[in-house]
């Protein structure tokens, strides 16, 4: 389902009440072009970003005026909607399958839209894999955008994939592998995957600022990030800094909950973990991030290694029990355990 409609690009920002020429300039240099990206801002924030023309109400107004825009265009649900409005338009997420069987059903038919999933694990557990192949299968399941207007039909980009990598653990030549294992066509998958590498806490929070215009540039309708915590982990050490550290976590996090909502995408993270010790000589593992990870997550998943198989519980879901799901790694990507064997040219994997 297109969301951003041709309706949509018929109400420039000019058109949003209350909106002065002074205030436009100011935030198109905050790379604010369209009633979406103002309707994801935050009100404190952009108050402060343009608080010569602009105070903190004031931009809670302007701000409220584009989502009530988007709520005339029903991309965004009233204010108030009654409990069998809510159910049809959750009937009508999208969801991004990967391929196996056990863990697409696992996840009640894929990755949602409107949601963030977090995956946790330790190293090895197969959480950079799970990323390449939704890679590969999501892009299988994006079809082409149609806007209706006056004159006929507007083609939209075809749907593609922003991923955000902060650990260097992208490669593009095992999404080709799994494509071809596949048989999709891996030079079209590859194009239509947008790769960015980020190398600090700063930086991260500044590709997660300027998402929005991504988003519509790309048409995205999935963002990966590999890992949401690695950096802020790396350079905020010690107790000094935590404070600050889940603070800037949370912020990003909030941001990621509104594109995932306002633009109808799938937003998936991985996630690190903390050994602890029980005090009687046995460790055990969680998600690192603590509360503001766990509560600004929709879905948590946590991944485990048993041998070549792994296994992933669910955690934490408005909507799912707890339950596990067995998988393995393999040339195709991830697929069931249950039909593994081992061979020569799994045994890499």
């Amino acid at each position: 389902m297109a969301r951003i409609s041709s309706r949509l690009k018929e109400v420039t920002m000019e058109k949003i009440p209350d909106i002065t020429s002074d205030i436009l300039d100011k935030l198109r240099k905050l790379n604010i072009n369209s009633v979406y990206q103002l309707a994801v801002q935050s009100p404190s924030e952009l108050g402060l970003g343009i608080s010569d023309v602009l105070d903190v109400e004031l931009a809670a107004k302007l701000i409220g005026n584009a989502r009530k825009i988007l709520t005339e265009n029903e991309v965004l649900s009233r204010e108030f909607s009654t409990a069998d409005d809510l159910l049809v338009r959750r009937n009508n997420i999208s969801r991004y399958k990967t391929g196996s069987s056990n863990f697409d059903t696992f996840l009640n038919g894929g990755f949602e839209t409107q949601s963030i999933t977090e995956i946790a694990g330790e190293f090895g557990s197969g959480k950079s894999q799970i990323c390449h192949t939704l890679c590969t299968a999501a892009i299988e399941l994006m079809e082409d955008d149609l806007d209706t207007c006056d004159s006929g039909l507007i083609h939209r980009p075809p749907g593609s994939i922003i991923f955000i990598d902060t650990e260097n653990s992208f490669r593009a030549n095992r999404v080709h592998q799994i494509a071809e294992q596949k048989n999709l066509d891996p030079e079209d998958i590859l194009k239509r995957i947008f790769h960015c590498n980020v190398y600090s806490s700063e930086q991260l929070e500044v590709v997660i600022d300027d998402l929005p215009k991504f988003i519509e540039q790309y048409n995205a309708k999935l963002v990966i990030i590999d890992s949401i915590i690695s950096l802020h982990r790396a350079e905020f050490s010690g107790r000094g800094t935590l404070a600050e550290r889940q603070q800037r976590l949370g912020k990003m996090l909030n941001k990621l909950r509104r594109y995932a909502d306002i633009y109808d995408i799938a937003v998936v993270i991985t996630n690190q973990v903390v050994s602890y010790a029980d005090g009687s000589g046995f460790d055990y593992m969680k998600a690192a991030g603590g509360n503001i990870v766990a509560h600004g997550s929709t879905y948590r998943i946590f991944l485990r290694r048993y041998g070549k198989n792994r296994v992933a519980t669910m955690e934490d879901s408005p909507s799912q029990p707890y339950q596990r799901a067995k998988f393995t790694i393999a040339e195709n990507g991830i697929r069931d355990a249950n039909s593994y064997k081992t061979d020569e040219s799994d045994s890499a994997w």
